[in-house]
């Protein structure tokens, strides 16, 4: 590590000058602003709710497959694990059968399941370049809007045939693309470097938070409604927030209409010495930066993991540890509870060790990387060690998703820190990539656990922990805490 690290400073920490008396009182008024019902925090709060339902309009249509399809279509050629007993009965209770059913294959499904990711990826980096150009808050707002529309429409693009269905998909991921970055490049301009952890750990907790209650949710409304209610009411509560979002949000401090004048110098001097003015994008020392890389590398290799328990959790708990389908959708949902406390929780630890504690962005981001990544890994392998010990399993996995949520506070927003001009760009970037392991992770997990059995299952983890230890070690020997020199025009490189 680099001897320099221990006196890195934010603008906010800069040693003590010989100023003026008149400067050293604007410099305390400055750190009294307070978070609580700041414009900042409004808005973090309000992005929690939109990435909240962004989750909950992704992950609704992999629930509500199960009742669209006819039974005898529904199930791959995959076989139940025996090796378990039957964990327990399920419960005799009157279940809505009103909803039409389509005999569509397992092939099928899996491209009407996989085709919100190839819209979803396209509309990446476009997002974070539209965004640097027009704004944030158009593009994160209408992507949503967007995405609430076509969920809405899904009922009658499945009447009208598959093909409308998987392109309606891919048009709600074309809608989510933008999101992410549009948000990162939001808080370019309204995050203050040392509350960077907590206000993007609230705004993307949101996400977590949107999986655990729309699995099990999804699962009660199919069970005692009906499917296509799925859709209705979780669009429907999309389009409610995106009135209140183009309301109450703007695009930076200085045009919002109620933000205090203590709140907005705060802000607007924090990032004073980090934002470029140049109008060009400097793609290529972008492009050739290995910090950028980094953060792809440990992007993908979370994401690898991520989505492979997000897909088929349910699978491992039905097949292998044999619980009920209610039972199911409660504990699957579990695991992301316990990575939203710990985003929650990463994130002000982290701002904490940094403000108060005076440690190095650089080593916050790698530490909590580390944590998030290994930890999982760890875990992730033991799961499969568990046998048919029920709880234990659960519990390991749990933990294992759980520890994934400090990587929110490490490389999710290693992007602002070192060019917070163009941030919504690099997510793109990094997300671009950070798509594929959802398009080919749980394909090949899939084809690793045609007969179900435990050995199976313990590659399927083997390969995800391995993946996502390299790519901690290369996030640690590689990342940096420093604004990079093409990312500021005009301005000498600042350590962050």
């Amino acid at each position: 590590m680099e001897p320099e690290e221990g006196e890195d400073r934010t603008p906010l920490l800069k040693e003590p000058q010989p100023d003026t008396g008149m400067e050293r009182k604007e410099g305390e008024r400055m750190h009294e602003v307070p978070a609580c019902c700041s414009a900042r925090y409004n808005l973090a709060l309000l992005a929690c709710f939109g990435f909240f339902l962004l989750y909950a309009l992704r992950v609704n249509l992999s629930v509500a497959l199960v009742d669209m399809v006819e039974p005898n279509t529904s199930l791959a050629k995959n076989v139940t694990s025996n090796v378990c007993p039957e964990h327990s009965s399920t419960i005799n209770v009157h279940r809505n059968t009103t909803g039409v059913k389509y005999s569509w294959d397992a092939d099928t499904q899996g491209w009407i399941l996989g085709s919100f990711f190839y819209g979803y990826i396209i509309t990446q980096i476009p997002g974070g370049y539209l965004a640097s150009k027009i704004g944030g808050k158009l593009l994160l707002g209408f992507g949503i809007f967007g995405t609430s529309v076509f969920t809405l429409l899904t009922p009658l693009a499945a009447n009208l045939g598959v093909g409308y269905l998987i392109a309606v998909r891919a048009l709600e991921g074309l809608g989510e693309g933008v999101t992410f970055p549009a948000m990162h490049s939001m808080w370019s301009s309204w995050a203050p470097p040392l509350e960077r952890s907590k206000l993007l750990s609230i705004s993307y907790a949101g996400a977590q938070l949107g999986t655990v209650v729309s699995l099990p949710l999804s699962g009660l409304i199919c069970y005692y409604m009906n499917w296509v209610y799925v859709f209705y009411i979780f669009g429907a509560l999309g389009v409610l927030w995106w009135f209140f979002w183009m309301f109450l949000v703007s695009d930076t401090p200085e045009t919002h209409r109620s933000i205090s004048h203590a709140e907005r110098e705060y802000i607007l001097s924090s990032l004073k010495d980090q934002l470029s003015t140049q109008k060009s994008v400097p793609w290529r020392p972008m492009l050739e930066s290995l910090p950028l890389w980094a953060i792809v590398v440990a992007h993908f290799s979370y994401n690898w993991t991520f989505y492979t328990l997000l897909t088929l959790l349910p699978t491992y708990m039905k097949e292998i540890l044999r619980f009920d389908a209610q039972e199911n959708g409660f504990l699957s949902a579990l695991p992301y509870f316990g990575c939203w406390l710990c985003i929650i929780l990463s994130g002000q630890i982290a701002d904490y060790l940094r403000e108060k504690q005076n440690f190095s962005t650089v080593c916050v981001r790698k530490c909590f990387t580390l944590i998030g990544m290994i930890g999982p890994a760890v875990f992730l392998v033991a799961a499969g060690f568990t046998g048919c010990n029920y709880a234990l399993a659960v519990a390991f996995v749990t933990i294992s998703t759980t520890l994934g949520g400090f990587c929110t506070s490490g490389y999710s927003i290693n992007h602002l820190d070192i060019a917070p001009s163009y941030a919504g760009i690099l997510l793109g970037i990094t997300n671009s990539f950070a798509t594929i392991p959802g398009m080919v992770g749980p394909v090949i997990a899939k084809n690793l656990t045609q007969n179900n059995t435990v050995g199976e299952w313990q590659m399927v983890f083997y390969i995800a922990a391995s993946i996502n230890l390299f790519g901690a070690i290369f996030f640690a020997l590689f990342a940096s805490g420093e604004v990079q020199d093409w990312a500021v025009s005009g301005y000498h490189l600042h350590r962050n």
